[in-house]
């Protein structure tokens, strides 16, 4: 069967093409290249800025490879004179930034280079999008056009280029000059086309191609202990000194190093020491053996009941382990496809025992069961394939056949890389008396994906023929934006007569699916706390452009609904007559801008929101979720303190939620995760929660761990137990550990390391940029809205799951963190505070024979300034290979030293922890605002110092003091004489030599330059 899935690109035109034809213009055309095609369009003579309009199908030959396809869009001129094409930019656009056409929009790519030392400038607009739409039929084959003579000579440099006579190209009319839209197609070559590609698999490629890099499937190796071995204390050796008030952080606060067994062997150092067994991809977790039952269905069950039939379900029982299946009312023949999953290490028993019941209102009836010897049980190895279930005659207790009834049943051995895993119920997780077949899913492993924000921008730009209620006075007017729960408004402003202006940007954050409507209200603010609402608009999402640069398109006027109006169609022809009030807006989704959705130094995500504009991913980063240690009692049970944990990660778009695991404080979880690279500036975030759901109705936070992208070597295995510091009202403690292995592998060096050139952040950032103020409430919204949707997945994230994951209070005021960034700051000028104090030792001749060096070094650099650069960059280069031998071998963790939490005020940390708004009693907030006054009264007199010494220069030169203004001048005038007669190295010498003589030669009192400066007038005096 013939694919029918198209890749169309749509050649819309040109900007600021650079001319070539010695005439200051040029004859530009766009060559298209994908997967063995190519497509030309027409010739657009003398013309800077072409406009095509033209539309060009590809066929794609193998969808399952079309991550890995690039389309090539190159602008030529053509030279009539030498029947040659002169080359004016290409673009590249990988197959992961294909889009359907649904979500393609026109975008401007910035031509590239094809050789280093070529001359490119302009832009060309493109729109390409996956289509299957039936209605495009693949024609006849068109003609080939002759391009002997100047294809030819442009292309040989590029051997992926070479087409064979039989490639099909599009015919090029020449004088075509008008802006009509073109189609072209392409007939597909039968002989390269698989017969196996069917239309549904081409759609669903890239979604297959995706989750299925998310998981593995392979076997582990034997289960050992993780072995210990080393120790770093990075609060002991901290570049930054001993900072004042904070002492150095506690040795049981700090990151070990560890050696575990894998299923790729043994790591050490960093480096997997292979072990005889076969390795796999699931190789960053240490392998667990697990016995799976899967539960099927029955047929011809007896009737248990008085008025006959039964209501079964399914009881599967190892030793002290059991887990139940769901029961169906009346019915004999029941189906449940339900899988168990018992840990083998923890198995009590030889014997496994599959016993089917009838659910009565005071007590259950035995029907009967089957055993299994565990002995004999098979072991499956994936990619095996899975183990095919069997009918079991029932049994009673004596082992005696019954008359009726058979269950179907598969039973083996197997590890977490089984494809039942994820979904089983697990004997850690089925033990805890909450624990019931309606809410096993709440303790599951699961893998989510936070929904795709854009940025809703509203330009309100003015209405027209307002109607307010009170026709003496003016209205004072604004436009009120609702999304959903968000709102943003407008400045007020009179209209005049009925007239308003504001041409004001709102902005609001919305998601996919767009199946909300923004709510445009216009408002009259006809007095205290009252407003009069003047009439609305409301328009679907969906309807909405979406907008991938800073592009200004054309507004539209919208006609305002009644207020009372519900109705999201427009109101009938009568009542639009009678109600004419018109809103001028400019709406567009921006595709462009990067929606922050958690803190920006923790970002783990850089990429805009469009998918046409994401570049290829530079690496993949894998986890192994080992296990936790010493974790500290969240709850009581049976007397004694325990934890039900679940760890979450967070990286990108995807979240994954381990299994939970029940009244254990040493859980096991090893589970292994992927996602892919695109920004080494990222972080990967893990958090681990006791569940909520089992006894309490929050979950509650043990702690995270953070670990940043560019601190990790490639191909290094970083196996590590990570402390879970929490800050609590009563101050810093240890929750416990949790063990981790982290593995980036870099796909592409070459683009890894251009990443480090090229901005942060997308370009719209930058072209159009957003106030800090702005960005923060957008911020708001944006977690408030992926809160809202993993909350209803299942089994949910909750909302202190997600705010927590990301820091959705770290702008709220904290005294502590204003101190810690106090001493970062400090920290950060200790370094040349160290080096002014190093140069006044020397200028006071401290060791006379450091000071003569400086002196020699001084004068040879004054003789050979050329040499100060070059003495500069190679000094730099030493000391950073020296440090070499003193880099960190683990990722970073949280430094309570640092984050000044040991040593704070308890009253700080209540004030931290406290709501907001206060929630405390007037004393304590009057104190508290007393104290914070005071600190103010301080920042702002070093603030006013600052600033008085910046005017005391600026009135140098104004004669706010005659003689002080005189004085200058005179310096001004003798020292322009002197440096016009003096070589400059000799009187950089002089200077040099002044400032480092001997202490016989200083005086105790300042000098007077200093003494001068400081008489000088500043606008203090203004001040009242």
């Amino acid at each position: 069967m013939m694919n029918n899935v198209k890749l169309g690109v749509e050649v819309i035109s040109a900007h600021d093409l650079k001319p070539k034809d010695g005439q200051g213009s040029s004859n530009a055309f766009v060559e298209l290249r994908f997967d063995g095609q190519r497509f030309r369009t027409t010739t657009k003579e003398r013309d800077l800025n072409p406009v095509w309009n033209e539309t060009f199908y590809f066929n794609i030959t193998d969808p399952n490879n079309l991550a890995d396809q690039t389309l090539e869009a190159i602008v030529y001129s053509y030279d009539k004179g030498s029947q040659s094409g002169t080359f004016l930019g290409k673009v590249r656009i990988h197959g992961t930034a294909f889009v359907h056409y649904s979500d393609a929009s026109e975008w401007h790519y910035p031509l590239e280079k094809r050789r280093v030392f070529d001359r490119v400038k302009g832009e060309l607009g493109l729109k390409v999008f996956l289509t299957d739409d039936p209605g495009i039929r693949l024609s006849n084959p068109i003609p080939e056009m002759d391009t002997s003579g100047f294809l030819d000579q442009e292309f040989d440099d590029d051997d992926h280029m070479q087409q064979t006579r039989h490639d099909n190209s599009a015919p090029v009319p020449m004088n075509d000059q008008g802006g009509n839209r073109r189609t072209y197609r392409h007939l597909p070559n039968p002989d390269s086309l698989p017969a196996s590609n069917i239309i549904s698999n081409a759609m669903n490629q890239r979604t297959s191609m995706q989750q299925n890099q998310y998981f593995a499937n392979a076997p582990r190796p034997e289960q050992q202990p993780p072995r210990f071995f080393g120790m770093n204390a990075p609060g002991m050796n901290v570049p930054g000194m001993n900072l004042p008030g904070v002492m150095n952080q506690a040795v049981d606060y700090a990151i070990r190093e560890t050696s575990p067994m894998l299923g790729g062997g043994r790591v050490v150092g960093g480096r997997v020491i292979r072990s005889q067994q076969p390795v796999s991809t699931y190789d960053l977790v240490e392998k667990m053996q697990f016995l799976f039952v899967r539960v099927v269905r029955a047929r011809d069950l007896p009737n248990m009941d008085i008025g006959g039939g039964l209501d079964p379900y399914v009881v599967v029982k190892v030793g002290n382990y059991k887990g139940t299946t769901k029961y169906f009312n009346k019915d004999k023949n029941p189906e449940w496809n339900e899988v168990f999953a018992f840990s083998k290490d923890r198995l009590q028993s030889h014997i496994l025992e599959v016993q089917v019941h009838d659910k009565d209102l005071v007590k259950d009836d035995f029907v009967g069961l089957v055993r299994f010897d565990l002995s004999e049980i098979p072991t499956r190895v994936p990619p095996d394939s899975p183990l095919a279930p069997q009918w079991y005659r029932l049994e009673d207790r004596k082992g005696d056949k019954t008359k009726n009834g058979e269950v179907m049943l598969a039973v083996w051995y197997g590890t977490q890389a089984d494809e039942a895993f994820p979904d089983a119920w697990h004997s850690d997780a089925i033990a805890g008396p909450e624990i019931s077949p309606s809410n096993s899913s709440l303790v599951r492993s699961k893998v989510f994906h936070s929904p795709r924000l854009w940025y809703l921008r509203v330009n309100v730009i003015e209405a027209h023929d307002l109607v307010p209620s009170e026709r003496a006075r003016l209205p004072d007017v604004f436009v009120k934006a609702q999304l959903g729960n968000h709102t943003a408004r407008t400045r007020p402003a009179q209209a005049r007569p009925s007239n308003a202006f504001w041409n004001e940007d709102l902005m609001l954050v919305a998601a996919e699916p767009f199946d909300d409507h923004l709510v445009l209200t216009v408002e009259d603010r006809v007095g205290p706390n009252k407003v009069e609402t003047l009439g609305k608009v409301i328009i679907p999402l969906a309807a909405i452009p979406k907008c991938l640069d800073d592009r200004p398109f054309p507004g539209k006027w919208y006609n305002l609904q009644r207020p009372s109006s519900t109705d999201i169609a427009e109101d009938n022809k009568k009542e639009r007559e009678r109600f004419a009030s018109k809103l001028h807006l400019r709406i567009s989704l921006d595709g462009g801008y990067h929606v922050l959705d958690e803190s920006t130094y923790y970002s783990s995500d850089l990429r805009p929101t469009a998918r046409q504009l994401w570049k290829p991913s530079i690496g993949v980063l894998e986890l192994g979720i080992l296990s936790a240690d010493k974790l500290q009692p969240m709850k009581t049970r049976d007397g004694k303190g325990t934890a039900d944990t679940f760890c979450v990660a967070r990286y990108g778009h995807k979240w994954i939620r381990t299994r939970t695991i029940i009244d254990s404080l040493s859980p096991k979880y090893n589970e292994q995760y992927t996602w892919e690279v695109y920004d080494p500036a990222t972080v990967l975030t893990i958090g681990v929660f006791d569940n909520g759901h089992l006894g309490s109705n929050v979950d509650s936070k043990i702690g995270k761990v953070r670990i940043r992208i560019s601190t990790l070597e490639a191909g290094r295995v970083y196996t590590h137990c990570y402390p879970l510091l929490v800050l609590h009202p009563s101050g810093v403690k240890k929750m416990g550990e949790l063990h981790l292995a982290v593995r980036f592998s870099c796909t592409s060096m070459v683009n890894l390391m251009s990443l480090y050139t090229k901005p942060l952040l997308p370009k719209m950032h930058y072209t159009r940029p957003l106030s800090i103020l702005r960005t923060s409430i957008l911020r708001q919204q944006a977690i408030s809205i992926v809160t809202a949707r993993l909350s209803r997945a299942e089994p949910p994230l909750r909302k202190e799951v997600v705010e927590y994951m990301c820091d959705a209070d770290a702008h709220f005021w904290s005294m502590r963190r204003s101190k810690a960034n106090f001493y970062r700051l400090y920290s950060v000028l200790q370094g040349f505070l160290a080096v002014g104090k190093w140069f006044g030792e020397v200028s006071l001749w401290k060791n006379p024979v450091t000071t003569v060096l400086v002196h020699l070094l001084f004068v040879m650099l004054v003789c050979f300034p050329e040499l100060i650069l070059p003495t500069a960059f190679l000094y730099m280069f030493l000391i950073g290979i020296w440090n070499y031998r003193f880099r960190e071998k683990h990722p970073p963790h949280m430094d309570t030293r640092i984050s000044y939490a040991e040593n704070v005020h308890p009253d700080e940390l209540d004030e931290e922890f406290d709501t907001f708004p206060t929630s405390k009693g007037t004393d304590i907030v009057k104190w508290r605002y007393d104290r914070l006054r005071g600190v103010a009264a301080t920042v702002q007199k070093v603030m006013g110092d600052i600033a008085a010494q910046g005017e005391r220069i600026q009135l140098l030169l104004s004669w706010r003091d005659p003689r002080a203004t005189s004085i200058f001048l005179s310096i001004c005038l003798v020292s322009a004489v002197v440096l016009y007669a003096t070589p400059f190295p000799l009187l950089a010498a002089l200077v040099g030599f002044y400032q480092m003589r001997h202490p016989k030669f200083r005086a105790k009192l300042p000098a007077a330059p200093v003494n001068f400066f400081k008489r000088l007038p500043a606008k203090t005096d203004y001040m009242l």
